[in-house]
């Protein structure tokens, strides 16, 4: 049975926090919360968790893994931004946007697409989420615990945190519960690898850009 640890959605308590890294950083897994949706992570360097997700998620090698860093300046660590897309990304953190990037050697080949050499980054706007990243200090991995089809609906339903809880007590080391109900939509996945942005997916967060200017370039 995978351990709970309650923390306050807006203030989570340092002590939790601190035991949860402590687990990320001895390999563990967990479920936990995000501004999406519910979410499967570990820590970024540890290779067995990673191995360990993809087996939850049934994912092949060569399907990337997105991740969560705290700020555009940690980002620019893992993936190779250009100017445009780091003006475009700055308006947009924290939020609901996955930015897929070429990767640097920092980015662990279990996460990166192996054709392409990208990989796929967030900046998330929860504290959790925020808190677990400051005390890790490594990005963690951010996978949908549900399927999120090409318009960013898990499923096109929410799911009852009791319900969702339930289903991966017995795969998941720890499960991170702030009181919140889990999301169903997961973000809007933008493309920085070409000239122009492609949205991949139109996602949470597409409302508020689409009337930019970019949005009809991103769209078209």
């Amino acid at each position: 049975m995978a351990t709970v640890y309650t923390v306050h959605p807006d203030t989570p308590q340092a002590r939790q926090i601190e035991k949860i890294v402590d687990a990320l950083q001895r390999g563990a897994v967990m479920l936990y919360p995000t501004d999406t949706v519910y979410a499967i992570g570990c820590d970024l360097n540890v290779k067995s968790a990673l191995e360990r997700v993809r087996r939850i998620k049934q994912l092949s090698n060569d399907k990337p893994l997105t991740f969560l860093c705290p700020s555009l300046s940690n980002i620019a660590q893992y993936a190779l931004v250009s100017d445009g897309a780091y003006r475009l990304m700055r308006s947009l953190i924290p939020g609901p946007y996955t930015f897929i990037l070429p990767a640097t050697k920092l980015v662990p080949k279990l996460v990166q697409n192996p054709k392409r050499k990208t990989t796929g980054i967030r900046v998330p706007d929860h504290p959790v989420c925020l808190a677990l990243l400051e005390v890790l200090g490594n990005p963690i991995i951010s996978t949908s615990a549900h399927p999120i089809d090409e318009d960013g609906n898990a499923n096109g339903m929410a799911i009852e945190r009791a319900l969702l809880f339930d289903k991966f007590d017995s795969v998941v080391d720890l499960i991170v519960d702030d009181g919140s109900e889990p999301g169903y939509r997961g973000s809007t996945i933008l493309d920085f690898t070409g000239p122009e942005p492609i949205a991949i997916r139109q996602g949470l967060g597409w409302e508020e850009i689409e009337d930019w200017a970019i949005a009809s370039e991103i769209a078209s």
